[in-house]
């Protein structure tokens, strides 16, 4: 999009025996098949994989997009105590899905996820050197703007960047994504 080529990681998001380790090595992995030092764009729980692949190679810049900043031994698990995140409902469809049309399609979207890669401490003793920056969703109710602008703060000492839609803004406002991703290069 916009003159850049996007590479989806598939992750083994089923598999009990696939944790932090191998989540990285598929990024990596698919990172490799480009020529070009990769920006990694991370989101939700991804932000603990993503992470972890930057610290693994050349990375032109890391960026979390809603994202999960995981500290050194942290358990992704744990995150969302030491984050002080609190749910603002029970239907997490509706939190991740609030701003599609129709949430009934998103079914395509949902996979069972293991809960090794969540139970496993973030191995590493600092984050990555990679250059870093941080989206938000004006919309967003899982990760709310509020609640991320401190996480951000704590966690990266930056002010994110803020653009349309809800947790799934990707899907709701993929050209707004994509323009302000490129804008960073």
């Amino acid at each position: 999009m916009l003159g850049h080529r996007g590479i989806p990681v598939q992750l083994p998001c089923s598999d009990d025996a696939a944790g932090l380790a191998v989540y990285a090595q598929c990024i990596v992995d698919a990172a490799q098949t480009s020529t070009a030092d990769p920006v990694i764009v991370a989101h939700s729980f991804g932000g603990f994989s993503a992470a972890l692949a930057a610290s693994r190679l050349p990375t032109r810049l890391l960026v979390y997009a809603s994202a999960m900043i995981p500290v050194p031994g942290e358990r992704g698990a744990d995150w969302f105590e030491h984050t002080g995140w609190q749910a603002a409902s029970e239907d997490f469809g509706e939190l991740f899905y609030s701003d599609i049309p129709s949430r009934a399609s998103m079914s395509v979207f949902e996979r069972r996820q293991s809960d090794s890669p969540g139970s496993e401490p973030w191995p590493l003793h600092e984050p990555p050197a990679a250059p870093t920056r941080a989206v938000i969703f004006a919309d967003d109710r899982f990760f709310p703007p509020t609640f991320m602008r401190r996480v951000i703060a704590d966690r990266l000492g930056t002010e994110p960047d803020i653009v349309p839609g809800g947790h799934m803004a990707m899907i709701s406002h993929p050209e707004e994504l994509a323009a302000h991703l490129v804008s960073y290069l």
